[in-house]
């Protein structure tokens, strides 16, 4: 069976201009946490004479967390890979290890805020701690959705295979969820890293 040149163009077409929105949606997302990043910058000083960052975060449980996200990026790596030999168990395999890892970094991430606001340190206590749980939190957001846009595409994954729709999902995904640690690392280092000191 031959395909016939004008679908395969059309097809090739549309995949360029899907990923070609992605960009420009994951560009967008870049502008709402540089704003989120430049509001942390100027108002992490003002702790209103609250805990500082220094007096509130643990180094070591947050180093646990961005290893379980750095291991994610990996393994969604390993399932890209796999997409592209076309195998589907494999892919499918990689992406579950993917989402308990972050499902893993979300549990860490709610019981962190859970035991700050247990404390007495909630997000009203102070601008600094206003702008960290909205910095921190968006950042979780889209972690927990990208868990949930996983969950979907595993389905389909074993469901269809590795099609044309498939593998641009996946792509897809896949640059989300690096662009979703690189954004961790500058907040490990930013807000966690330098707070510390």
């Amino acid at each position: 069976m031959t395909t016939h040149p004008a679908h395969t163009e059309s097809s090739k077409h549309l995949e360029e201009t899907v990923t070609f929105g992605f960009w420009i949606y994951l560009m967008s997302d870049c502008l709402i946490f540089a704003s989120l990043f430049a509001t942390y910058g100027v108002l992490h000083n003002n702790t209103f004479g609250g805990p500082s960052a220094h007096e509130l975060f643990s180094l070591p449980f947050v180093l646990a967390e961005t290893l379980l996200l750095l291991t994610s990026s990996f393994t969604i790596g390993l399932a890209m890979l796999s997409a592209h030999h076309k195998r589907a168990g494999e892919t499918a395999f990689w992406m579950g290890v993917t989402f308990l890892l972050g499902v893993a970094f979300l549990g860490m991430e709610i019981s962190e805020f859970s035991n700050l606001i247990s404390e007495g340190h909630g997000p009203s206590l102070s601008a600094f701690l206003s702008a960290f749980f909205t910095l921190v939190g968006t950042h979780g957001l889209h972690v927990a959705l990208g868990a949930l846009w996983m969950v979907v595409l595993f389905a389909q994954v074993l469901y269809s295979g590795i099609t044309a729709f498939t593998m641009r999902r996946l792509l897809c995904l896949s640059l989300f969820w690096h662009f979703l640690d690189i954004v961790w690392i500058f907040i490990f280092t930013f807000v966690y890293l330098l707070g510390a000191f």
